[in-house]
């Protein structure tokens, strides 16, 4: 019986990406572990596409939807320009619940600059709560796209935000009544809060002009997972220097309460951001500048040398993704 959640790398590789036989010569970027989009050749322009599941949280679904695949463009330095939205609801679902995930979808569809256009809306007894698939699209000149292929030992590793904010907002606002207990009120306002921040699309383009060694936002796998696939496509090491990523307070008592590895837990609204070191101090200094916090977690390195997370006098080896912690708490 598999775990909820992704499915780990080597299982991904071996059930689902090995199966896919047929290459078209117009794919530029194709399905592999760690890629968050294809990319599409059409002469002067390149497509980008990705696609993505929201299926752990029901308050924010709406929104999130929106957010989670636009952000995957973004990581391409590319705008997202359009999105399609699959969703299948539950028997019992009221023509209010509908309205309200779809006043959040056409919020943050307005926020991002992305138009909804098309999908499939149904009522379901195959799902037992909202399910939401969206494929996002977006189009840039040939050769624009940021590739995690690009990095080079010595390039420094950029994260925006606060680790495990997604992760944080989606356990604050399903489990309110628990934390109620944990949190003060302040407190847990500001955890729901953080679900305000899961875009990434400006970061993206902001360091899309300046141009990268790659960027990835962190979904499903925390920081360490994201660390771990831009990695893997580049077939290189790396330290994350543990006490440089930023984390909220909120999330720290959170994942102490419900004991999980804030490192681990989903963080749509974080960036990462590889740098060449040429361009560190100015990606750092434009990302700011555009309202976005940003840190400096880690350094690329050779293969050799491995991938690990430097806790004071410890080095603790990355570990390939496998089911996000949030699972553990959305059970």
């Amino acid at each position: 019986m598999l775990k909820v959640g992704k499915l780990d790398s080597n299982m991904l590789q071996k059930i689902v990406i090995d199966k896919i036989k047929y290459k078209r010569p117009e794919v530029k970027t194709r399905a592999g572990i760690g890629e968050d989009c294809a990319v599409i050749d059409y002469g002067k322009y390149e497509c980008v596409v990705s696609t993505d599941p929201i299926t752990a949280a029901i308050n924010d679904i709406g929104r999130l939807a929106i957010h989670i695949s636009c952000n995957d463009i973004a990581s391409n330095g590319i705008e997202p320009l359009g999105i399609t939205l699959t969703v299948m609801l539950p028997e019992g679902t009221t023509e209010e619940d509908i309205s309200m995930i779809m006043a959040q979808a056409g919020a943050a569809a307005e926020k991002v600059g992305v138009e909804i256009i098309g999908g499939h809306t149904e009522i379901t007894a195959a799902v037992n709560q909202p399910v939401i698939v969206s494929t996002a699209i977006g189009r840039g000149l040939a050769g624009d796209s940021q590739s995690a292929h690009n990095m080079k030992p010595g390039d420094y590793i950029l994260m925006t935000k606060t680790a495990g904010l997604e992760g944080t907002g989606i356990i604050a606002s399903d489990f309110e009544e628990e934390l109620s207990g944990v949190l003060t009120d302040e407190e847990l306002v500001s955890a729901k809060a953080l679900l305000n921040q899961v875009s990434v699309v400006r970061e993206g383009l902001i360091a899309g002009e300046i141009g990268t060694s790659g960027m990835h936002d962190v979904t499903e796998g925390g920081i360490l997972g994201a660390v771990w696939e831009m990695c893997h496509i580049a077939g290189l090491g790396c330290q994350v220097w543990k006490e440089q990523v930023a984390a909220d307070p909120v999330t720290i008592k959170i994942a102490e309460h419900f004991d999980i590895n804030w490192l681990r837990l989903i963080s749509s609204g974080c960036m990462l951001i590889v740098a060449p070191e040429a361009k560190t101090e100015r990606l750092m200094a434009a990302i700011q500048e555009g309202g976005v916090e940003v840190s400096c977690i880690g350094q690329v390195c050779e293969k050799e040398k491995g991938l690990y997370l430097v806790d004071g006098d410890r080095q603790i080896e990355i570990a390939p993704p496998e089911a996000d912690e949030l699972y553990k708490v959305v059970k």
